[in-house]
Order: structure tokens, then C-alpha cells, then sequence
């Protein structure tokens, strides 16, 4: 119980910086396309200060809760935009949408990098079996075994941020990229939809929390083989 508390405030740690990078992204991003609301909110850093004050119960209250009750964070945050900006400019919004997971999948990429670099000096090496978070060893001795297992939930935290935000389903960034695929009319359309019928977005999250679990599990063992090559987990 207590290695599983201990887990996940690393995972909740891991959480509040991701969920911060990912939320400055989306403010950004917004910021450098014209609206400025997420900029005026304070949002456009990597504190994660006031995405906290924005978000209390999303990015604290119920993350160190579900930490107490499962060893897992479980969480929210959002940046603020201004609807009629990206009616205006759905392109623009896309891009902005795209921002956070992206930011996500940098991340996932830079501890995919250190990972490598620390196993090619033989510091880390692959694991026999892989689970969320444990996705590399080490024997080094010191603090090299902590360092290991934070990477590895950077790893695992970014790409599950990533992948569950790229689901093409609303209130999800991936439905908010779609305008990228569709013409500036009917991208207008489809955002007015959304923006008109709140309850699609309780049924987008309801359907999304449904099957991300069995989505999520191939995604991260083709990462972890992309990252170990000569490896074949399962």
C-alpha cells in the first residue's frame, strides 16, 4: 500500500508538470494566433501556479484524492479561449488543439532520449516485463534507480496525455483539431455544434473513459519496442 502511495505522488508530480506544459502550449499557441485570453488569465507559463488557481480541484483536490484511494492521480486542467476567435479562425483553434498533446509527445520523446542515453552507458537497461511507469531498470545503485522509474513516468504519463487527448472525440483537443481536415465553413458548423449540444461532450467523455483502456495498453508496448528495438513485449 505504501510503495503504491509512494508511486503515485510520483505520478501525481508527474501529472501537475505535464498537465502545466500541456495547458502553457494551448495558451501559447492561442496567444500567437491572436487571442490573447489564455494570456490575459496568466496561462502562457510553465508555473504551474496559476493553472492551479484555475483549475483547483482538476490539478490538486481530486489528483492527491484519487492518489490516496487507487495509487493513481486522476485529473483535469483547461486553458481559456475565446469561442468567437476561433469560429473566426478554426485553423488557427486546430493548431492551438494540437498544441497540448503535442507538447505531450515532446515530452514523451525527450525521456525516451534520456532513457537511451543512460542505457547505451549502461546505467538503465530494459526491463523483463513492462507496466505503466516501469519501463526501465537499473542496478547503478545510488539514485540512478529513482531516476530510472521517473523517466519512465514521464514517459508513461505524456504519452497516455497525449493519447487520450488526440481522441477525435468533444470536449477532446483531437476533436479540435478536426477543423484542420475540413473546409473553414464546415469547420464553422461543426464548432457551433458542439458549442450548442453541451450534453455531446459528457457523452465524448463517457464514450472515450470507455474504451481508452483497451486503446491504451497497445499504444504504450509499441512504444516501449520503438524505444527497445532488440525487445519483444507483449
Amino acid at each position: 500500500m505504501l510503495n503504491n502511495i509512494a508511486d503515485g505522488l510520483v505520478y501525481f508530480a508527474v501529472f501537475l508538470l505535464s498537465t502545466t506544459l500541456h495547458e502553457a502550449a494551448h495558451a501559447w499557441v492561442a496567444k500567437r494566433g491572436g487571442d490573447l485570453t489564455a494570456y490575459h488569465g496568466g496561462q502562457v507559463t510553465l508555473d504551474p501556479i496559476p493553472h492551479i488557481r484555475r483549475e483547483p480541484f482538476g490539478m490538486l483536490i481530486l489528483p492527491l484524492l484519487t492518489v490516496l484511494i487507487s495509487g493513481f492521480p486522476f485529473g483535469f486542467a483547461s486553458a481559456p479561449y475565446d469561442p468567437r476567435w476561433a469560429m473566426q479562425h478554426p485553423k488557427r483553434a486546430a493548431w492551438m488543439s494540437l498544441a497540448g498533446p503535442g507538447a505531450n509527445l515532446l515530452i514523451v520523446i525527450l525521456s525516451a532520449i534520456a532513457i537511451r542515453v543512460l542505457a547505451a552507458q549502461g546505467i538503465v537497461r530494459a526491463p523483463q516485463a513492462i507496466s505503466f511507469g516501469h519501463i526501465a531498470a537499473s542496478e547503478a545503485g545510488g539514485w540512478w534507480p529513482a531516476v530510472a522509474f521517473m523517466l519512465g513516468a514521464f514517459f508513461c504519463m505524456n504519452l497516455l496525455l497525449a493519447a487520450f487527448n488526440l481522441l477525435p472525440l468533444p470536449p477532446l483537443d483531437g476533436s479540435g483539431a478536426l477543423p484542420l481536415l475540413l473546409s473553414d465553413e464546415t469547420s464553422r458548423k461543426y464548432q457551433q455544434f458542439i458549442w450548442q449540444t453541451p450534453g455531446i461532450r459528457f457523452m465524448g467523455l463517457f464514450l472515450a473513459w470507455q474504451f481508452f483502456g483497451f486503446l491504451f495498453r497497445p499504444i504504450l508496448v509499441g512504444a516501449v519496442n520503438l524505444l527497445y528495438p532488440s525487445f519483444d513485449y507483449r
